[in-house]
């Protein structure tokens, strides 16, 4: 009889294939052929074409909605891209936009691994866990289950990528909105426990100086910050937002028996090597996520 992943591992197992799955997704936003697609669909420089990708799914949404959603934007920048992005062209394009570029991405990537067995177990694999797992609350990650499969493996795999990220992420909005932390603030507080330098979010995230400061300093006033590094109350802080984020996040999971994930893990894993090893995606990036150890994987 199949056995779900215990309870004390359901945490970890999320982190851990968030680790491995994210680099997959994310070549949307670095890789050079997702934004040569939406330069062709008509989209206007890498902004508008991020926010009509990312948010397609929602349909024609303009900037209140996203900027809610996505949660650690400035609202003027979501702004300027949306909803004038639907103007040039409409979210079906974006989102055909985005699935040729990242299969385009990831197949320079794999080479010939793209059409082996190991790509479509990983996305059989994945895409259960991702249509299986619930969408009460969560709207992003919703928008996205609500879109048809794709027939081609590589394709699945991008897309099972895309739906497990956001499914986290919406628990991440929420753990963060319930600990009391703002989507800007959270740039503040994962940089300062991190070590990422201030500077990746200037271009990133649209952080000048001033603000970065005046965050720096509300966080200060909670007792969150000393000497601009986390105090104890912060490295607590921070700690409960994240495993509360791999709790949720590993619902997700359920679906998977545990030799199912452990399967999953290690087909994943020299896919997610070797999209790193690409260099597409920054080491030092505003998704939270270290890259570095997977350069150091055979």
């Amino acid at each position: 009889m199949s056995v779900p992943a215990s309870m004390p591992a359901r945490g970890g197992v999320a982190r851990d294939l968030w680790r491995l799955l994210e680099p997959i997704h994310a070549v949307v936003y670095f890789a050079p052929e997702p934004l040569e697609e939406f330069r062709a669909a008509g989209y206007r420089g890498f902004w508008m074409g991020y926010f009509a990708g990312r948010a397609a799914p929602l349909g024609s949404a303009g900037a209140d909605v996203v900027h809610a959603l996505f949660y650690n934007f400035a609202y003027e920048r979501v702004s300027r891209a949306l909803p004038a992005a639907w103007s040039f062209a409409p979210p079906n394009e974006a989102l055909e936009a985005r699935v040729r570029g990242s299969v385009r991405a990831l197949g320079r990537a794999l080479g010939p691994a793209a059409d082996g067995a190991a790509v479509a177990r990983a996305a059989e694999l994945a895409l259960r866990a991702a249509r299986s797992a619930p969408f009460e609350g969560r709207a992003l990650f919703a928008a996205n289950r609500s879109l048809p499969v794709p027939p081609e493996p590589l394709a699945q795999l991008w897309q099972a990528a895309t739906l497990l990220r956001e499914h986290r992420g919406d628990g991440h909005v929420a753990a963060l909105a319930a600990a009391g932390i703002s989507g800007r603030e959270s740039h503040v507080l994962h940089a300062t426990a991190s070590g990422i330098p201030r500077e990746v979010y200037g271009p990133a995230r649209d952080f000048e100086e001033a603000e970065w400061t005046s965050r720096q300093d509300a966080l200060r006033q909670r007792g969150l910050l000393e000497d601009n590094q986390l105090s104890r109350r912060g490295h607590q802080l921070k700690e409960q937002i994240e495993e509360r984020t791999d709790q949720l996040a590993a619902i997700a999971y359920d679906a998977l028996t545990t030799s199912e994930t452990g399967e999953l893990t290690r087909l994943l894993r020299p896919l997610t090597h070797a999209v790193v090893r690409e260099g597409d995606i920054p080491l030092d990036n505003p998704m939270g996520l270290d890259l570095r150890e997977s350069l150091d994987q055979p």
